[in-house]
């Protein structure tokens, strides 16, 4: 497809949509052009009549990408102070008051200065689209999270700036911009690039012929696997109640190796186009008031990052970890199971005839594929890539705002303790099928809980119990505007959802509740939830992001 084609696709699209639509040129390194056919398309949606401007275009002293802006709208960026400093921001406030259709916004992983409304700009994209404003940005492939360890091993490299696989997952339209390691070489030495007296080091370094090859490569795949994952999105295929869903099993002994079995994770599920899951078994040793502060803090953060890379997170309390996994695994139909390499063990264990939880889900989980990473050595999966699903990527038997109705949304304005949130919940379910045992859901939920909380660290519980006598799945949504008094969490819980399910009805269960683990990571959504009072609002906002 020519860049003149590629423009006016995307005019199509812009013509066609409400909400702001997202187009993204990706490239493997800096260099390739991708600023530079940002702006030439820019140039052209002008020319069609389209109000575009730029928020924020980062020519790094190239002449030719710099005559390209002339003749557009330049939104002035905002002045930060930095450590005594006056330093320079997209200004986000003025383009939401500007609205116009098309903005520019360079560099998309790039980390915002402190003093923002926003840490990340891909934040601040996320706040246009939500807008009804329509961007188009630059991104080079490195900063995808999950491919933060896979990058280190290929090319030595710890890339500071990431952003979740999710944004490119979502993006509609995604651009390629391809050039040969010998032809982007001769454009440093040119000095296109960087400046002269930076093109020696970096010849020997980033920009080595070895490391040109394997960011290409990988971004080659990434783009394929892009295509393939829009196919089979449009023919919304059907899913099999085959055990093929995928988990990543997380201990606190081993959070800072815990990143990279979320990683692979993330890239087998979207390798698989299937849900994952992120399980966390709890025993006595691992218990809060047994681990240290940093180790607790740890775990905070590896949980957090399982929810931003698309994993719907499970914790469980248990004494036997690997009993523990292989109920969940074939209570959620899980079909492989990711595990960390286990240490070495002492020889007296051995003698004792003990096996690590690996040696011993290997030998136990029946029918289950475990796959062991050693996460302190090599990544091996740096090939073939795939981008996780998307929201939309698993089609629901009905959507969430067609599975909750008006009586099963509940606002709460005044601060309320978990139990609380629950009775009340449990309440508004029964108003749907009276003929409810409400004291024995409660109790069920309960239970549920005491095995681990469903209360976590990204503003969203989901309590979920399977309920015998019921015909179909009942959900229930409480927005707690006066928060959880004791739900201490470093994001304050904002949203609860509630399901309960007939046992015999599992596959549709666990669709509602990946469904929802993940239309409730939308920080927009959220944003506009804690904006509104009434049911229908409620419901209207979630029906339109279901769009």
């Amino acid at each position: 497809m020519t860049s003149a084609n590629r423009a006016e696709s995307f005019l199509q699209v812009i013509r066609r949509a409400q909400r702001g639509r997202l187009k993204i040129y990706l490239g493997y390194c800096p260099g390739v052009g991708k600023t530079y056919q940002m702006l030439q398309e820019a140039q052209r949606l002008k020319s069609e009549g389209v109000d575009v401007a730029v928020g924020v275009v980062e020519t790094h002293g190239r002449a030719d990408t710099a005559a390209l802006i002339t003749g557009l709208e330049v939104i002035p960026r905002r002045q930060v102070a930095y450590h005594g400093m006056a330093m320079e921001e997209m200004d986000l406030h003025a383009l939401l008051v500007r609205k116009p259709q098309v903005v520019l916004v360079d560099e998309l992983a790039h980390t915002n200065l402190p003093g923002t409304s926003n840490s990340k700009r891909y934040q601040d994209v996320l706040d246009l689209l939500d807008a009804g404003i329509h961007v188009i940005s630059t991104l080079n492939l490195q900063h995808l999270e999950s491919l933060y360890n896979t990058v280190e091993k290929l090319i030595g490299v710890k890339v500071m700036e990431r952003l979740p696989d999710s944004i490119v997952a979502d993006a509609d339209q995604i651009v390629n911009v391809d050039v040969t390691p010998e032809d982007l070489q001769k454009r440093l030495k040119a000095g296109k690039v960087y400046q002269q007296d930076r093109v020696v080091n970096a010849l020997d370094n980033f920009f080595a012929a070895g490391n040109l090859e394997q960011l290409r490569e990988l971004t080659l795949r990434e783009v394929a696997s892009q295509i393939d994952f829009k196919r089979r999105e449009g023919l919304q295929e059907a899913r099999s109640n085959a055990p093929d869903q995928l988990m990543v099993c997380l201990s606190s002994r081993g959070p800072n190796s815990s990143g990279t079995l979320l990683r692979y994770g993330s890239r087998l599920a979207g390798r698989l186009n299937r849900n994952w899951y992120a399980v966390y078994v709890q025993t006595p040793s691992e218990a809060p008031e047994v681990i240290d502060t940093a180790t607790q803090r740890l775990l905070g953060d590896t949980l957090t990052l399982a929810n931003q890379l698309g994993a719907t997170v499970f914790t469980f309390k248990g004494h036997d970890v690997v009993a523990t996994i292989i109920r969940f695994a074939h209570e959620y139909r899980v079909g492989h199971v990711v595990i960390g390499r286990p240490g070495p063990m002492p020889l007296w264990r051995r003698v004792l005839g003990q096996s690590s939880v690996a040696e011993r889900l290997i030998h136990e989980a029946r029918g289950i594929s475990v796959v062991v990473i050693d996460s302190q050595a090599e990544e091996r999966f740096a090939a073939p890539v795939a981008v996780p699903p998307s929201p939309a990527a698993f089609a629901l038997p009905t959507r969430l705002s067609e599975v909750l109705h008006p009586a099963q949304v509940v606002i709460w304005r005044e601060p309320m303790t978990r139990l609380q949130v629950l009775q009340s919940l449990v309440l508004a379910a029964q108003s749907r099928d009276a003929a409810l045992d409400t004291g024995a859901l409660l109790r069920r939920i309960q239970e549920r809980e005491q095995q681990g909380s469903t209360f976590l660290n990204e503003g969203v519980a989901l309590p979920h119990a399977r309920m015998e006598g019921l015909h179909d799945p009942l959900a229930v949504l409480g927005l707690a505007h006066g928060g959880i008094s004791d739900s201490p969490t470093k994001t304050p819980i904002a949203v609860v959802f509630l399901l309960v399910s007939p046992p015999e009805q599992t596959t549709t269960h666990l669709q509602i509740l990946a469904a929802a683990a993940r239309l409730f990571q939308d920080r927009n959504l959220r944003r506009k939830l804690a904006a509104y009072d009434t049911p229908p609002d409620v419901l209207a906002a979630i029906a339109a992001l279901e769009k």
